[in-house]
This record gives C-alpha cells, sequence and structure tokens, in this order.
C-alpha cells in the first residue's frame, strides 16, 4: 500500500512563497517586540498532563493531544480511565507553558519579566479557514506588573507590530472581567451563575439581543433578570461613550475601579499610538480562557471577519504552581490569520537587494561554472540574492516561476559561450 501524501488533517505543508511570509512577520514580531525590551524564550512542547488539565484553559483542555505512557508506567489492563494511560500532552497554548517556566526560574528572571514566545502549539480542534490543528502562537506576556502599565505596553507593542506590517483600520476591543461581573451583579445574577450567563453572552455577536435573551431564558434564567440585563447592553450598543454610560448606570459602587482602569488604558493608548486602529470599549467581550481575572482585549481585523489575536491580565496563575499569586498579563497575536491575510493580499516581503538568477545551459564547461560561482560570490557580497541554477528546456516556464518568487533579473550561460 502506498504512503499517503498529504498531511495529516489540520495540519499542512507550508510552501516558499508562504514560508518567505512568515519568516518575514516572524522578523518584524521579534525586532518591533525586543524594541519594547521583550525577551524570547523558549519551553518544551510537552507538558505534565497534571498542568494542562490544571482548569485554566476553558475548552481547550478538551482539544488536548494526550501522549501514551511509555515502557513499564503503560498498563493498559489496570487502567480505568484515558487519563490513567497518560502523563503528558501536546501544549493547547503557551500561557500555562510560560508560568510553569516562570515559577521554576524567577529567581534568574528581571522583575518584571517581559517573556515573547513564537512557537507551535496543537490542539484536536475542527479546521476551518485560519484555524488548525497545529499552529504557531506569538505571545507577550509581562509578570510581576500590578498596574495597568503593562496592558498599555502590551496593546502598543502589538498595534506597532500590526502597523509595521502594514494593517490599518483595525480594533482593539477592551473589557474587564471585572465590569463584566458588575453588569451581571447589577442584573441580579448570582455568582455561581456567571459562567453560564457569560457563555451565552459570548454569542452577541452572532445570535443578538434576541437570540442572547432566548437562550438565557433556555438555561431557566428569571425573564425579568434577563431583561433587566439585556436593558443594559440596548442602552450601551453602537454608544461611543458606552464606558462612561455604564458607569453611570451601574455605580461607582459596581463600577469600581474597572472603570477607572478601561478608561485609563484606552485614553493613554489613544494617545501614544503609532499605528492606525481604535481602541473600543465593547461589553460583550468575555474571551474563553477561565484564568483571567481582569483586562481582557482582542484585535478584530476588517479584512479577516473575526478575532486575530487576543489576551488578559491572569493574576492568579502563578499561584497555583507556587502558592503565591503574581501578577501577570499577556497578549498572543494571532500570527496564522495575519499570515492567511498578507497571502491572500499578494503581499511581497521588502527586500533590501536585488534577486537574481543565473540560469546555465546543460552542457556548459566544469571551468566555466566555477567562474559563474565567483561572479555569484561577489555579487552575494554587495548584497544581491543569487540564485544559480540549470536552466531548463522550458526556459519561458521556468523564468515566469522565478518571476513569481521576486527574481528581477536573469544571466543565461550557454554551453556555446564556453
Amino acid at each position: 500500500m502506498a504512503l499517503k501524501k498529504k498531511p495529516v488533517n489540520g495540519t499542512k505543508d507550508i510552501l516558499p512563497r508562504e514560508m518567505e511570509i512568515r519568516s518575514y512577520v516572524q522578523s518584524v514580531i521579534e525586532s518591533t517586540y525586543s524594541e519594547f525590551g521583550f525577551t524570547r524564550i523558549q519551553t518544551p512542547a510537552l507538558e505534565d498532563i497534571g498542568n494542562l488539565l490544571s482548569k485554566q484553559g476553558g475548552d481547550n483542555e478538551k482539544l488536548i493531544f494526550k501522549v501514551l505512557k511509555r515502557g513499564e508506567k503503560l498498563k493498559l489492563d489496570e487502567a480505568k480511565e484515558e487519563n490513567d494511560l497518560v502523563d503528558m500532552g501536546l501544549r493547547y497554548d503557551l500561557t500555562v507553558p510560560l508560568v510553569r517556566f516562570y515559577s521554576n526560574n524567577a529567581n534568574e528572571l528581571a522583575s518584571p519579566f517581559k517573556a515573547l514566545q513564537m512557537d507551535n502549539v496543537w490542539r484536536a480542534d475542527r479546521p476551518q479557514r485560519g484555524r488548525y490543528r497545529q499552529f504557531m502562537q506569538c505571545d507577550i506576556d509581562i509578570l510581576g506588573e500590578p498596574s495597568n502599565l503593562a496592558e498599555i505596553e502590551l496593546i502598543l507593542a502589538t498595534t506597532t507590530t500590526l502597523g509595521k506590517l502594514g494593517f490599518k483600520g483595525f480594533e482593539i476591543r477592551i473589557n474587564d472581567r471585572r465590569m463584566l461581573k458588575a453588569m451581571a451583579t447589577y442584573a441580579g445574577f448570582s455568582e455561581d451563575s456567571f459562567d453560564s450567563v457569560f457563555i451565552t453572552l459570548d454569542k452577541m455577536d452572532k445570535i443578538g439581543l434576541d437570540g442572547v435573551k432566548a437562550e438565557l431564558l433556555e438555561n431557566g434564567f428569571d425573564e425579568a433578570m434577563v431583561d433587566k440585563y439585556l436593558d443594559l447592553y440596548s442602552k450601551i450598543q453602537d454608544n461611543d461613550s458606552a464606558l462612561a454610560t455604564v458607569k453611570e448606570i451601574l455605580g461607582d459602587d459596581l463600577a469600581g475601579e474597572s472603570f477607572g482602569n478601561l478608561d485609563e488604558i484606552i485614553t493613554t493608548v489613544e494617545e501614544a499610538k503609532t499605528a492606525d486602529f481604535k481602541m473600543v470599549f465593547d461589553p460583550t467581550l468575555v474571551r474563553g480562557m477561565s484564568y483571567y481575572t481582569g483586562t481582557i482585549f482582542e484585535i478584530a481585523i476588517p479584512e479577516f471577519g473575526g478575532s486575530c489575536g487576543g489576551g488578559g491580565r491572569y493574576d492568579e496563575m502563578v499561584g497555583k504552581f507556587t502558592g503565591n499569586n503574581v501578577p501577570a498579563c499577556g497578549f498572543s497575536i494571532g500570527f496564522e490569520r495575519i499570515c492567511l491575510l498578507l497571502l491572500e493580499q499578494g503581499f511581497s516581503v521588502p527586500t533590501t537587494g536585488r534577486k537574481v538568477a543565473y540560469l546555465i545551459e546543460k552542457g556548459y564547461a566544469k571551468e566555466g561554472i566555477s567562474k559563474i560561482m565567483q561572479e555569484a560570490a561577489q555579487a552575494r557580497k554587495e548584497g544581491q540574492t543569487v540564485l544559480v541554477v540549470r536552466m531548463n528546456k522550458n526556459k519561458k516556464f521556468q523564468k515566469d516561476q522565478l518571476t513569481q518568487a521576486g527574481y528581477v533579473e536573469f544571466k543565461e550561460y550557454f554551453k556555446e559561450q564556453n
């Protein structure tokens, strides 16, 4: 039986043109984030299964690729459930590994610690446009900074990067978990029902106010509470002063620190930004990860029609490893979706030198080839990209392919020139 030549479902082969774009995007991300003081680290692809299943990753914990125990540790006949057979898994994001890394190495790290990660993660998800089972994540995180200076720095670094990649007119949507809870409390929902309410609220952009109401009622919530809750959202929908309106309705007791926190972040970023984007308070923004404790944010790029990255504050996660909470906040840029958009837009990677192809006809003397190689070496010293290849029989097709790859000049060497 012939071996399968297609990649595993949910993964993909990356062709040279896309790889060129991916490498360029990575270089822009790394150089820009470095300018903001972030330093790159790396963690293993495999993590202890207990860490991955610690109820911090929301629905992503259902999507873990688990790894069987090995050798004598694998006791199939004694296993009562799946987790008896596994002891590790492939990471589903970079945040859990980062927190474990920080907890293990904090004494050797600066405080606050500004981390940059670019690496693959794996989720047994349903593949679709811009979503794969193996994909690259690019995260920046600040650990040890309790103030919203962390959020401001993360948003400015990420938006500066997007601006350098040519993106304009996008939005950073922002909310605060404390504001979400305050709005639910205002309507009369009990704290133990918040997760259920927020899961439904998160669908607002897909099913609208009426859909959210219907689902909340189906879940058994009191109609008076539901109406009061959604009336609040109807008053701030498409409202440029939504944040101030929420504070006015909730009052200082409920809005509390979350209002001042969001207001300061939005105002500071708008005044300090260098890219073309808008900060938008989105009271329906929930973010799926259960580890978020405060500010949450998301990138919305019109060309994609969905989220192209996000993050937030997770002040209680380090404490699950060490027993002592450490303030932490992170932002993940949607690397795969950004590369997809650039590829679809016909983006060309900027080059500093000319790309020249030397086409050598079959039969050209070896003494002549030596001279060609010396000539190519000198051209490379001068900053040119030089490709030396044999000339195909269908030279026109070959040159067309090279032109698509960015080659702008061709030098042809025929055997009669020997």
